[in-house]
């Protein structure tokens, strides 16, 4: 049995995203933990506080977390005063997300962590390979998308 490697010509881009997420994640889980917050918890709170009162369906697209998960998100969320549920007004048959009060001082207190781990990138990276970085990202989502 041969156990020559697959000849591929390019790098594992799946695997290098996620490598890069995961270097990115662990400057932001402690801070997250220290509020006990999970991965998925922060991200509904980060589309909250961009996007303010949302319905479930854009919550579930913007912060990744398929349907039947996202219910059980946002079930200890709101046991735990984070977030506020409620029927859409416009449409009674969807149901809307909103940050609580406690949500949005979270989000307001973790930002200026994150947001200055972001500016340390900055520096690093220098703001132009930032904004390259952002932009080819954006680029590459798009292209799958099409």
């Amino acid at each position: 049995m041969s156990t020559a490697p697959t000849p591929f010509a390019h790098r594992n881009l799946p695997r290098l995203l996620l490598q890069a997420r995961e270097a990115v994640m662990a400057h932001t889980r402690p801070s997250l933990r220290q509020h006990a917050l999970s991965d998925q918890q922060w991200r509904v709170l980060r589309v909250l506080g961009e996007h303010g009162t949302v319905d479930t369906g854009r919550v579930a697209r913007e912060a990744f977390i398929l349907g039947p998960s996202l219910t059980g998100v946002l079930s200890r969320m709101e046991r735990d005063g984070l977030i506020v549920r409620d029927r859409d007004p416009a449409d009674q048959r969807k149901t809307v997300v909103g940050a609580s009060t406690k949500g949005k001082a979270l989000v307001r207190k973790l930002s200026t962590t994150i947001e200055a781990h972001y500016e340390s990138m900055e520096g690093v990276l220098g703001k132009q390979k930032l904004a390259e970085l952002y932009t080819l990202l954006d680029a590459v989502i798009a292209l799958e998308q099409e």
